[in-house]
């Protein structure tokens, strides 16, 4: 399976809504190539910048035809699923891969507190439903209230062919180092979820990073990835000492 594409700066695209609370077509598709110039290497759909709890299944249809329809081959576009039910998460997954997107992200069920069993279950389910195609998880325990374990992270990436990585929106850089050390053999993808950290986790061996501000930053957002694979380490660290004053 290929996943030499999932690197770089990742955008957790926005989804704009207009007046009358629908899609605003003509701004997604003006935003996707903003983000696109920018030089970022790929979007995610439906991540938490993207408001996925406020969308139906047909609503997230239309707006990933029309992202993917736009990005036309230039980036990959990565469909997230926040589910909480398993059974949604399964059709949700394989409606992104059948319209096109390059990879799935899996969030941890909000509101609710799975055991490890029933997780471990929820994340196996939906990347078995597409097992062609790179599955990412998503840990933000800021957000559904509990923390992915590195233990549960180490057995998924370990038994699970499709599930190749993960976003770390934990905050917490030894959390992160965890997850890479420990998934180092097999090339498990970890990228950082916060954009305060972006160069820390470079310097962990994060291959990228997801970050909110590259929806209205893109360049400056890259430029902490660019310099870092330069070489640059000073111009990349300079890059991320700009970028922070804006994010806190």
């Amino acid at each position: 399976m290929d996943t030499s594409f999932i690197k770089g700066i990742i955008v957790p695209i926005v989804t704009p809504i207009d007046e009358s609370e629908k899609v605003d077509e003509g701004a997604l598709r003006s935003l996707v190539d903003y983000i696109i110039d920018g030089g970022c290497s790929g979007i995610l759909a439906f991540g938490s910048n993207g408001e996925f709890y406020m969308l139906d299944e047909a609503e997230m249809e239309r707006i990933l035809s029309i992202m993917i329809d736009h990005v036309a081959g230039r980036i990959p576009v990565y469909m997230g699923i926040g589910a909480i039910r398993t059974s949604q998460g399964v059709r949700l997954a394989q409606m992104g891969v059948r319209l096109g997107a390059r990879g799935v992200s899996i969030l941890q069920p909000m509101f609710i507190k799975p055991t490890e069993v029933e997780l471990k279950g929820h994340i196996k389910a939906i990347a078995a439903a597409v097992p062609q195609t790179p599955v990412l998880l998503y840990n933000n325990p800021g957000r559904c209230g509990y923390a992915m374990s590195q233990d549960l992270v180490e057995e998924l990436a370990h038994s699970v062919d499709n599930l190749v990585g993960m976003k770390d929106s934990s905050g917490d850089m030894t959390q992160t180092i965890e997850f890479i050390r420990r998934n180092a053999d097999v090339d498990f993808k970890v990228m950082c979820g916060k954009d305060t950290l972006i160069y820390s986790g470079f310097a962990a061996g994060a291959v990228g990073a997801v970050c909110s501000t590259a929806n209205y930053l893109p360049k400056l957002v890259c430029e902490i990835y660019n310099k870092w694979e330069e070489g640059d380490l000073k111009g990349s660290l300079n890059a991320q000492w700009k970028l922070n004053p804006i994010r806190l």
